[in-house]
């Protein structure tokens, strides 16, 4: 494919993430088991508050709407969104629940394993009329997981923010992002994830982010491979968000780029950059790139 293809600018258009953000508690040590962790660095996380921070770093707009524990972590995370850049008129606080925490063992592959600390943590019991419907309506993508979906009352405000988004044209974006540990079975995961999928404009898994194989990309019309670039990977943590955000970045103000082949394949070189260059630090959020860092990336490739 020609390279003179240029890359589309990083939108003015709000993107909305909605959903959980937690702690993660990562072993000081990696390779061992949580058991055998001689401490743990708090990591603040979350796959769409990932996304909404990955988005502003590139230079773009986000709001995260969520709920967190009216407790010391709670307002952390609402703070370094804030610090961050992402919008939080859309977060509400709970005074009942706590604030979730997941402990994640890195393995000596940088893959993870985790164990969530969830029962229930405030995100689980954001209600529908909690939601801040006038930020949702004003965003030009409304981006989603699917551990919102797991119970009520969350269940039920994940649904009515999809259709008031859907009803104000937003593009909506889904990663279904599966995390078994969390459902009370698989055939419960499969059914609930698949339930809402036919109302997405772009799924994260008609893009497969296949880690160090690159993506892949399937739309009505045509689909392909973009290749990976190779880096010297230390944690795969916010990878995936990291994709998202710039691919969500990339397309918002010209949506036109997911039916043009040459133009969305630069956007996923792109956006295959900054997945690449996320896994090179430890946590998440530390990592997540800026453009010009991206792009010196895919220039000395």
């Amino acid at each position: 494919m020609a390279s003179n293809n240029v890359l589309s600018p990083t939108g003015t258009g709000l993107i909305v993430s909605f959903g959980e953000m937690l702690i993660d508690f990562v072993p000081t040590v990696s390779g061992v088991s949580l058991a055998e962790a001689p401490g743990f660095l708090k990591a603040p996380g979350g796959a769409p508050a990932n996304v909404a921070i990955a988005v502003n770093r590139l230079g773009g707009k986000a709001a995260f709407v969520g709920k967190l524990g009216d407790d010391e972590f709670g307002h952390m995370l609402a703070g370094i969104l804030k610090e961050n850049g992402v919008k939080t008129d859309g977060i509400t606080f709970d005074q009942g629940a706590r604030t979730a925490l997941a402990f994640v063992t890195l393995r000596a592959d940088g893959e993870r394993e985790f164990m969530f600390y969830r029962n229930p943590s405030a995100d689980m019991l954001l209600k529908p009329e909690e939601l801040n419907l006038e930020l949702i309506r004003s965003a030009k993508v409304f981006h989603y997981g699917s551990i919102s979906l797991i119970v009520e009352p969350c269940r039920s405000a994940h649904l009515k923010a999809l259709e008031v988004a859907k009803d104000a044209g937003c593009l909506l974006s889904y990663d279904p992002n599966l995390r078994l540990p969390l459902w009370p079975s698989a055939d419960e995961a499969r059914t609930q994830i698949l339930s809402i999928w036919e109302k997405a404009d772009l799924i994260k898994l008609l893009l497969v982010t296949l880690g160090e194989h690159g993506a892949k990309y399937y739309t009505k019309n045509f689909h392909g491979t973009v290749d990976a670039f190779h880096v010297n990977t230390v944690d795969t943590t916010g990878a995936g968000d990291s994709f998202v955000g710039a691919l969500l970045a990339k397309i918002v103000d010209d949506q036109s780029i997911l039916e043009d082949e040459p133009r969305l394949r630069e956007v996923l070189k792109f956006a295959n950059a900054c997945g690449a260059i996320t896994t090179t630090k430890k946590g998440a959020i530390p990592a997540l790139p800026k453009e010009e860092d991206a792009l010196k990336l895919i220039n000395a490739a």
